[in-house]
């Protein structure tokens, strides 16, 4: 396989089609209808394609940090999380939430962690691949709105904090959106991350770590913008 993550399985380049169209995953033969494929017809389903990530529950309630942008990236060094993908859906709420609960001082805010990242999990997953593309809507910054929906036990009948769970998700974003295609999922999540660490303190009064982030894995990234992503190194 090249270097450059691309097909799991043989390392082409992906194509996005314009249609769903049935494929059946090379991995587990589960066939489901899907938009993207290898050139080479290689399908991996979002289950396999994920396969591992249920192991970011213990990390997290094993975590102390009150940095998400930390936390994120130990998570995206497991091999389940690849360069793209839609573990990043769940990685982003799962990471802030984590933070959230270790950053709060008043209990009466804080979550049953183990709890809400299992929320995180089956909502995060519920966001396909490549909803940025097809809905116009980055699943990063859906998963900064699944985070906020937890914290502040929002449903679709509340009233100030469904208002904040969107627009928590809007200004994440608003961020993806002003830095331009193609996507990136490790882009997008910092994006979003920051975003939302900067949206709960502005409305929710706390205060978690706000780190500098500066990308370490451009060399993987075929569409890989370069000095325009403002995560670029600048040397």
């Amino acid at each position: 396989m090249n270097t450059n993550e691309e097909c799991l399985i043989c390392g082409s380049p992906l194509e996005y089609l314009e249609n769903d169209t049935m494929m059946e995953c090379v991995l587990c033969h589960k066939q489901e209808p899907s938009k993207t494929r290898c050139t080479q017809g290689h399908y991996v389903c979002n289950d396999c394609h994920t396969q591992g990530m249920d192991s970011i529950i213990a990390m997290c309630l094993a975590e102390t940090s009150k940095d998400p942008i930390a936390i994120l990236e130990k998570m995206m060094s497991k091999s389940f999380c690849h360069m793209h993908g839609p573990e990043h859906h769940v990685l982003v709420g799962a990471a802030l939430l984590t933070a959230y609960n270790n950053a709060v001082t008043d209990d009466s805010l804080k979550v049953n962690l183990a709890e809400g990242l299992t929320e995180v999990m089956s909502r995060g997953r519920q966001v396909p691949g490549g909803a940025c593309g097809y809905m116009g809507a980055c699943g990063a910054s859906i998963s900064t709105g699944i985070f906020m929906s937890i914290v502040t036990r929002n449903t679709p009948l509340s009233t100030d904090t469904w208002r904040l769970c969107n627009l928590c998700t809007a200004r994440a974003l608003e961020q993806v959106a002003e830095n331009g295609g193609p996507r990136c999922c490790k882009r997008d999540s910092y994006l979003s991350v920051l975003s939302a660490v900067d949206f709960v303190k502005e409305n929710l009064g706390v205060e978690m770590e706000r780190a500098t982030v500066t990308c370490s894995r451009s060399q993987i990234n075929n569409q890989c913008i370069g000095k325009k992503c403002p995560f670029s190194p600048r040397d």
